[in-house]
């Protein structure tokens, strides 16, 4: 970013149980002898572990001017804090200090930390500890010894005795792959640590994010935590500073709920790959939202109010386990002489009136950090059979060996699918991490009730079949594999099933279901249809030869 009673523990295992290699054999089987239009099997969490409630904590920028007084609460919103942040200390790589600048003794005499930390717990609150940051180096770049950079973060844990810790990654600190691979070791190790002492240690990984989800390095540094055994309590990501990752017109808001949702997509195939199956409410436990509030380090990038109060409602409604903000630091409204345009680390850089947006954000969030550490990840039962029914679907089941083009809607384990370009074989909820590598986009579950759709069709001769050979004027239309396509410009020789893959340079279209009803209209008026061809055959195609169109 910029500027209860503790119940036992049993241990976890990654080894692939046999209920877990029954169900495999059984899917596999299912698609195997499945036959085309046939029912489909698929299989969903029979039970799902009651999970922690959702916890608030706003970052607070420990070592910024002027000194942030998180030791007396504001509200209720500002009595669990997320300190920020321990990194490397200058010149000696394996210590542990606040901002590159204070080991924790001299934060102690310089700052009063630790009697400010024992205030705020004093009077109800938590304090969550927060390693890295943008500016300087998370332990894990300059430390190189796993023993050594265990011991340096037990050291902080030991100090404040917090049961919850963040491990904010980003720039030079997360594209550092060796270092991703220590810190996922030494953070095992002091959770072991931790187990044995009968004592909860929650580690969340706080990670950049983007309105189409985590990056390449981001998701490698997950998976890198989950090959060490870490349990982590969740990821959560910083919903701020898109820039050219938001598309055209995007809101912040719209922006923020993408990246959580397309967040939970790419966590569900991470922990799949490491042999835990979570439900889907499970990874939205395990998921959490930091916006910059007001003015983003990006120009024209704008958290506002207003966002607060929906984005609050949304992360509430989808039971994500964590919100946080950056920060409390800034939760004001700036001074009437302040240049707005600039980021500030005092002030918000929005007209904030009587409103706060740690009490926007923290709105119907009762959890606390200390009370959600206890929560241990187990694999989840998979149980309940499903089917996909053609009957009580709304368009037609995906089939391995049909075609689709382009905006081709189908249904698929109980859920509608639509087509990003030309596909065929592809699974539409093939396990990716990133959404350029499916040609499907998920649309949503099939509904209660629900019947097939019925798209218009034409009668059979209504447009000549293409004809690779023959000339094409703008605006004539011919039929490729029953769909109706009209020509944008002349051509020749260009397959209008090649417009599903390359539709900015392809002559062809193929017309919606809309089109095809006018056409339907005119038919019935006696009128002649819209885009009759008027081919002009080449001396082959005279003689009668023609081409099979192209797959």
């Amino acid at each position: 970013m910029s500027t209860t009673e503790k119940a036992p523990k049993p241990a976890k295992t990654k080894r692939l149980s046999i209920p877990r290699l029954l169900v495999a054999i059984v899917v596999s089987a299912a698609l195997v002898t499945a036959g085309v239009g046939a029912a489909r099997t698929w299989w969903v969490s029979a039970t799902t572990p009651a999970a922690a409630d959702p916890w608030f904590a706003a970052y607070v920028d420990v070592t910024a001017t002027p000194s942030y007084a998180f030791e007396s609460p504001v509200s209720d919103a500002a009595k669990n804090v997320v300190l920020s942040f321990i990194v490397t200390k200058a010149g000696e790589d394996c210590t542990p200090s606040w901002g590159s600048v204070y080991t924790m003794d001299e934060a102690a005499s310089s700052l009063d930390l630790d009697r400010r930390i024992a205030r705020l717990q004093q009077q109800g609150g938590e304090a969550v500890v927060s390693f890295g940051g943008l500016a300087n180096d998370e332990l894990a770049s300059t430390c190189t010894d796993v023993d050594e950079l265990a011991d340096a973060y037990q050291s902080v844990i030991d100090r404040y005795d917090v049961t919850t810790i963040d491990l904010d990654i980003e720039a030079d600190n997360l594209a550092n792959t060796e270092a991703s691979v220590r810190r996922a070791e030494a953070i095992a190790i002091v959770q072991q640590r931790q187990k044995a002492a009968d004592d909860d240690l929650a580690v969340w990984l706080t990670l950049p994010v983007a309105p189409t989800g985590l990056t390449e390095v981001g998701t490698d540094t997950v998976a890198d935590f989950l090959s060490a055994e870490v349990d982590l309590a969740g990821v959560n990501v910083m919903t701020m500073d898109y820039g050219s990752s938001r598309v055209d017109g995007q809101s912040m808001l719209d922006a923020s709920t993408s990246a959580l949702e397309e967040t939970h997509r790419q966590l569900g195939v991470l922990y799949s790959r490491a042999d835990i199956d979570l439900t889907s409410e499970t990874i939205w436990n395990k998921i959490g939202a930091t916006p910059m509030i007001g003015q983003n380090d990006v120009e024209g990038e704008i958290f506002t109010l207003d966002d607060a109060r929906k984005f609050n409602t949304y992360v509430v409604d989808h039971a994500a386990g964590r919100m946080s903000m950056w920060s409390l630091n800034r939760d004001a409204t700036c001074g009437s002489n302040y240049d707005v345009r600039r980021v500030a680390d005092s002030c918000s850089g929005v007209a904030q009136g009587d409103f706060s947006f740690a009490t926007l954000l923290a709105s119907k969030i009762v959890g606390s950090p200390e009370d959600s550490a206890s929560t241990t990840t187990t694999s989840e039962p998979v149980a309940v059979e499903e089917e996909d029914d053609p009957a009580t679907s709304p368009y037609a089941i995906w089939d391995e060996d049909a075609t689709y083009l382009i905006g081709t809607k189908v249904v698929w384990h109980r859920n509608v699918y639509s087509a990003k370009w030309w596909t065929r074989g592809d699974l539409p909820d093939n396990p990716v991490l990133d959404a350029w590598e499916t040609p499907w986009e998920l649309v949503g579950p099939v509904l209660e009730g629900e019947t097939p759709v019925i798209s218009p069709t034409l009668p059979a001769g209504t447009y000549p079949t293409w004809v690779g050979t023959d000339v094409y004027e703008e605006g004539d239309r011919v039929v490729v594999d029953d769909y109706v396509f009209e020509s944008k410009w002349w051509n020749q020789g260009d397959s209008p099933a090649a417009s599903n893959t390359e539709p900015d340079n392809s002559p062809w279209v193929r017309l919606t279901d809309a089109q095809i009803t006018e056409v339907l209209d005119q038919l019935a008026a006696g009128e002649a249809p819209t885009g009759q061809s008027t081919v002009t055959p080449t001396d082959d195609a005279a003689v009668g030869t023609t081409e099979t169109p192209a797959q």
